[in-house]
C-alpha cells in the first residue's frame, strides 16, 4: 500500500487513526501500558467533529522514557512522535503520561 501524498508522517499502514497513534506510540516508546480510545462518538456535531469518527482521542501511556519530565515535557515528547497527527489530522487528543511507578 502505498502511503497518502502529503503525509510523510503515515507508517503506510492500513486501518484506522487510531491503529496509526498506537504504532507510532509504541515504536517510539516501548511502553509497558499504552491504551489509545478513540472518544469521537462523545464529540459528534460539536467543534472539530468533521464526520470521520476520528477526530478526538485519548491516550494513557506508562513508559520509562517519561521518567524525570514534566507533565508538558511528556506531552510534547507524544506529540512529537505523532508528527502530524496532534492538531492537524486529529482535532483533539488528551495525553496522560506515566512513568511505570507512577502507574502503580
Amino acid at each position: 500500500m502505498d502511503k497518502p501524498e502529503g503525509n510523510p508522517q503515515n507508517t503506510s499502514m492500513a486501518g484506522s487513526m487510531e491503529e496509526e497513534i498506537r504504532v507510532l506510540l509504541k515504536d517510539a516508546f516501548a511502553p509497558e501500558r499504552l491504551e489509545v480510545i478513540n472518544d469521537s462518538a462523545r464529540h459528534s456535531g460539536h467543534a472539530g467533529d468533521d464526520g470521520s469518527g476520528e477526530s478526538h482521542f485519548t491516550v494513557v501511556i506508562v513508559s520509562g522514557s517519561f521518567a524525570g519530565k514534566s507533565r508538558l515535557e511528556r506531552q510534547r515528547m507524544v506529540n512529537t512522535a505523532l508528527g502530524d497527527i496532534p492538531g492537524q489530522r486529529v482535532h483533539a487528543l488528551a495525553i496522560r503520561a506515566l512513568t511505570p511507578d507512577e502507574a502503580r
